[in-house]
């Protein structure tokens, strides 16, 4: 008979998590595993069926009241046999008591609203080279790392149910992701962040105060995305922010791909009109 455990995944072992990612077509940051681990080093669990990796999913845990699911996959060969659903009961008993979110696939939410998840809007990823546009002159964009990370870090958690502190030190931080604000006034208006992906690059999270800033952001990160020149960039856009989704028609970007952003308790109380883009559909 065969044997079938759920382990705790290290930090190496998130290479794995990625490559699946990659062959579902998600793709990933390809360093995305150094960030998601520090989010929670205890988060990520690999089904292993006489010791080999077949199922994966992260439950990540943010402060006291909320978690995040990511990373299901069962890989093809043992879809069906129910080794995916156990890993899915140890990642939803690890996150009991919480306010959980995910961004479910659309062949899987019907699946998800039967585990207590409702859909709270779709995030739609738009891709492509952004048309040129400028921003008024008012606004600067300057490297992350030149404001406070404190300041950062409590930005960040009005677009996020909670803090994730060393998350977001390392998200800014990697080699190869470049993080920029936008200053108005003296005032912090907006952040955003790039990153080299499997294919092209990705982009998020972007938080603006307006279009304005949200262009001049993307800008910048379109001007310093990694990868060869003219490579494509790829946003989470969630549909609910109208002008983020008309801002992204208005600059060319097509839609491409559409998961759910569901909850098990409601929606967060987040500033929802400033995101632009979601950091990311696997860690949220």
């Amino acid at each position: 008979m065969a044997a079938y455990e759920i382990t705790t995944a290290g930090v190496r072992e998130m290479t794995t998590f990625l490559e699946w990612a990659d062959d579902e077509q998600w793709n990933p940051g390809k360093l995305d595993h150094l960030p998601f681990h520090a989010a929670d080093p205890h988060g990520f669990l690999l089904g292993r069926l006489d010791g080999e990796p077949v199922t994966s999913v992260s439950a990540v845990r943010y402060g006291a009241e909320f978690g995040f699911i990511g990373f299901y996959i069962a890989r093809p060969e043992v879809r069906g046999q129910g080794y995916g659903i156990q890993t899915w009961r140890a990642a939803m008993k690890a996150l009991d008591g919480r306010n959980v979110g995910l961004d479910g696939v659309v062949e899987q939410q019907d699946n998800y609203r039967r585990s207590g998840f409702r859909t709270a809007w779709n995030h739609v990823r738009y891709a492509g080279v952004p048309g040129e546009e400028r921003p008024p002159a008012d606004i600067t964009v300057t490297d992350a790392g030149s404001v406070p990370f404190d300041l950062l870090a409590s930005y960040d958690r009005r677009f996020f149910p909670a803090r994730r502190d060393a998350f977001l030190s390392l998200w800014v931080g990697v080699p190869g992701h470049t993080a920029l604000v936008a200053l108005q006034d003296g005032e912090l208006r907006g952040f955003g962040a790039v990153r080299p992906a499997r294919s092209g690059a990705r982009v998020g999270p972007l938080y603006a105060a307006s279009d304005d800033i949200a262009l001049a952001l993307l800008n910048g990160l379109s001007a310093s995305r990694p990868g060869a020149p003219g490579a494509p960039l790829a946003l989470d856009v969630p549909d609910v922010n109208v002008t983020a989704v008309r801002l992204m028609e208005r600059l060319g970007l097509e839609p491409t791909f559409e998961c759910a952003r569901m909850y098990t308790k409601g929606v967060p109380d987040v500033d929802r009109a400033g995101v632009y883009a979601a950091t990311t559909i696997e860690l949220g």
